[in-house]
């Protein structure tokens, strides 16, 4: 039951004999009705879809892709059905590792820019697969519970692109075996949606004995409501996304009950409200720092239990999905400084709103328990940001990656505020307007107007364009006794990378040691002199709060001192 596509091999024939421009055309709005029938693990949907097509050329055909354990049952324009073959199509983007592909003849050519709707309806079964996973050698337990997605009796929970394609997308064949692929086909996918719309209705279907389910969406303006038919109860709930943004559209549906605090509210499973008063508490101990960061969030965080105990946690947008199981409180107000974050501080650049959530988890780190705490948690991701440079060259402002966001976008927040302090920050993030952000400089240009600094050569390096990490090494250490009997310590600090920095540089001598900020382009050197009040014994370039390729050689060691 795997792959329910249906495939005409005719017409495949002619569909492979010339190549299909899978990605010409991006969705721009979505209008679905979706019906979930948890005894059956089933979910039917209709509903009007608008293509925009983004190639260079007119295009007489349109490729929809679910995933492969739903099947296309019409397509239509002008409400006259449209000819269209089904084939399956390997991808990874879906749990299932394959999607369901509509290959769509269109009634006319769409120029380039133009856009043209079709109504749609497809239907089908989500049951838990982590099939893609133990392809490439994951353990069947671990690989479950990172794809546990799934429509149940006791539990509904799907996400979106990425994980379940329960709604039509439009992509390149992305595989896990190959590096990168998923991560780049999914970002792409975002980026080009970005400014799209979705506007949908999930409707329950119940047995008309027990209590009514809750039905949650991380969208926005969502409205609620039950209503009786022939079958029994249904309940329906409403959203907007409005844009999508980087929001992956996700759905729920569980015998909620929920615990509210001051900037949150927490569903949970029954008998599991002790965690959600976790969450809840965490969250109140957690808001003091955001507020005084990023402002009052402006709107509420959600953290929704999911079913599974050992799942891998999830979150999109201000909705974070996550197993209660393992309560630590210290954790758990890590991950409410991130969701408040994201409540507090919108942004159409996924840099700036991912970045800073990410930064906003470091700084809790620091308040829990010192700066050092706190480079250790960003330096959780330095080998994964140094093996995504590697492979993948793309502008921090333009992409969609995941693990940048997480890494190298919170670490350039992190030193900013090194530069130039906490209060100039804060002021700027204070006087950012995200409908004011039309340009990429926006930002740099609020840090520069209250600092007086220019910032562009860190902006370029870090953001703007992808010109690698930096490698600092201490090129040379020269000592030698001053007349108050002391020492003059002159060291060369050199950048063998392709990102400049201001980083820390540290002398240690005997019984102390003295820390002096220096900016350090790419490619070059730079000199700086310290005083050392005893026998200097080594200097260290680079506390860990600014990522390189290489920190093996951030170490010199002074064997002798100059009378």
């Amino acid at each position: 039951m795997k792959f329910l596509c249906l495939v005409c091999l005719l017409f495949a024939a002619v569909v492979n004999g010339f190549a299909l421009d899978r990605e010409a055309f991006t969705l721009t709005n979505y209008d679905l009705q979706v019906r979930v029938e948890p005894e059956q693990q089933r979910l039917g949907v209709r509903g009007k879809i608008i293509l925009r097509n983004d190639s260079s050329s007119p295009q007489k055909n349109a490729v929809l892709q679910i995933s492969s354990s739903l099947s296309w049952r019409s397509v239509q324009a002008a409400g006259k059905p449209v000819q269209f073959v089904t084939q399956p199509y390997r991808s990874d983007i879906d749990h299932t590792g394959a999607l369901c592909e509509a290959v769509v003849n269109l009634p006319r050519e769409v120029p380039p820019k133009a856009s043209t709707e079709l109504q749609v309806a497809y239907e089908g079964v989500i049951v838990q697969d982590a099939a893609r996973l133990t392809a490439i050698g994951t353990p069947k337990e671990v690989a479950a519970h990172t794809d546990w997605d799934e429509i149940g009796q006791n539990f509904s929970g799907v996400r979106g692109v990425g994980y379940v394609a329960w709604y039509p997308i439009a992509t390149d064949a992305a595989i896990l075996a190959d590096g990168n692929s998923v991560f780049k086909t999914v970002g792409r996918w975002k980026r080009r949606e970005a400014s799209g719309v979705m506007n949908i209705v999930v409707a329950v279907s119940g047995n008309g004995t027990e209590a009514p389910p809750t039905v949650l969406l991380n969208g926005q303006k969502c409205k609620s409501l039950t209503v009786e038919d022939e079958a029994g109860q249904i309940v329906s709930t409403a959203c907007a996304f409005e844009p999508l943004g980087m929001a992956v559209p996700e759905f729920l549906v569980a015998n909620y009950s929920s615990v509210v605090s001051h900037e949150a509210t927490v569903y949970y499973l029954p008998g599991h409200e002790w965690g959600a008063r976790d969450f809840a508490l965490a969250t109140d101990l957690a808001a003091p720092l955001i507020t005084e960061w990023f402002g009052v969030p402006r709107e509420r965080a959600q953290v929704v239990e999911v079913f599974d105990a050992a799942a891998a946690s999830f979150e999109s947008g201000n909705m974070l999905l996550s197993s209660f199981a393992d309560s630590n409180a210290k954790l758990a107000q890590i991950t409410m400084a991130h969701q408040l974050t994201h409540a507090a501080f919108p942004s159409s650049r996924p840099w700036i709103y991912e970045g800073l959530a990410h930064f906003a988890q470091a700084l809790y780190r620091e308040r829990q328990d010192g700066r050092d705490a706190a480079l250790d948690y960003l330096g959780l991701q330095r080998t994964a940001l140094v093996e995504t440079e590697k492979s993948l060259r793309e502008p921090l402002d333009s992409t969609f990656d995941e693990i940048l966001h997480r890494s190298k976008a919170a670490y350039v927040w992190w030193m900013l505020r090194d530069m130039i302090g906490d209060d100039a920050l804060k002021k700027a993030l204070a006087a950012y307007r995200p409908e004011q952000d039309k340009e990429p400089r926006y930002i740099e240009h609020l840090i520069e107007a209250d600092t007086k600094r220019d910032l562009g050569w860190f902006f370029d390096d870090w953001v703007y364009k992808d010109r690698g990490l930096p490698d600092f090494r201490v090129a040379s250490v020269y000592a030698r006794k001053n007349s108050q009997g002391g020492y003059l310590v002159t060291i060369t600090v050199e950048d063998l990378g392709g990102g400049g920095a201001e980083v820390p540089v540290t002398l240690r001598m005997e019984g102390g040691a003295v820390t002096k900020r220096l900016e350090v382009r790419a490619k070059s050197s730079t000199v700086t002199r310290m005083e050392a009040t005893s026998a200097p014994q080594e200097v260290i370039v680079n506390d860990g709060s600014v990522p390189e390729s290489d920190m093996g050689n951030n170490i010199f060691k002074l064997e002798r001192v100059e009378p």
